[in-house]
């Protein structure tokens, strides 16, 4: 059985303002499971092969309340499901619960409708500290592959299935996950694990 990945360390926090954002695209690798004994989640790896972020989930999978840690386990982001009878909508607070409780809404989630289209389609609505942003996320192959564009179509991030270095793809629950430029890591993960969590992945 192909590894994840061969080398499990701890990451260095990036000599920047931002550890979360760096000047030159990025590659991670997204395992969809915990590394927790019987634990449920996903854990990232960066190109080095060390945990940069991780969700361990050690209730049952569709835990309507997820929070996307860093290796340390300091919480980044509090992931919220509303529920909802049709669309479904889930809601990122920065950084743990006590801002969840104080209404600090950081980004908003909403699903599209799946019986008029074929792929799933996401709506983002971002509310950070430089303003409002919208953004789209959409499958592009089943239920693994995935993008996430701003509102002209410019590529933000992108998952694909991972291959090993001889070319066999691992299972449909091992990504790679392809970030541009200046754009914040965390936040991309975060709504990478929404993406797990409306597939019942965590």
């Amino acid at each position: 059985m192909a590894k994840v990945h061969s080398v499990v360390t701890v990451a260095a926090a990036a000599a920047s303002c931002s550890p979360h954002m760096t000047p030159k695209r990025e590659a991670f690798t997204v395992w969809m499971k915990s590394l927790v004994m019987q634990g449920n989640g996903c854990t990232v790896f960066n190109q080095n092969g060390e945990i940069v972020y991780r969700i361990d989930n050690y209730e049952k999978k569709g835990n309507r309340k997820v929070f996307l840690m860093d290796l340390s386990g300091k919480v980044l982001f509090t992931i919220i499901q509303r529920k909802l009878r049709v669309f479904g909508r889930w809601e990122g607070y920065r950084c743990d619960e006590q801002d969840a409780n104080n209404g600090k809404l950081w980004f908003r989630v909403k699903k599209g409708c799946p019986i008029f289209k074929r792929r799933l389609s996401c709506q983002v609505s971002v509310h950070c500290d430089k303003g409002h942003n919208i953004l789209n996320m959409e499958s592009m192959a089943g239920k693994s592959e995935f993008r996430i564009v701003n509102r002209t179509g410019g590529l933000i991030a992108e998952g694909k299935r991972k291959q090993s270095s001889s070319g066999v793809y691992l299972g449909d629950d091992v990504l790679t996950l392809v970030v541009e430029p200046e754009v914040d890591h965390s936040l991309v993960v975060a709504l990478v694990a929404v993406y797990g969590s409306m597939h019942r992945r965590m």
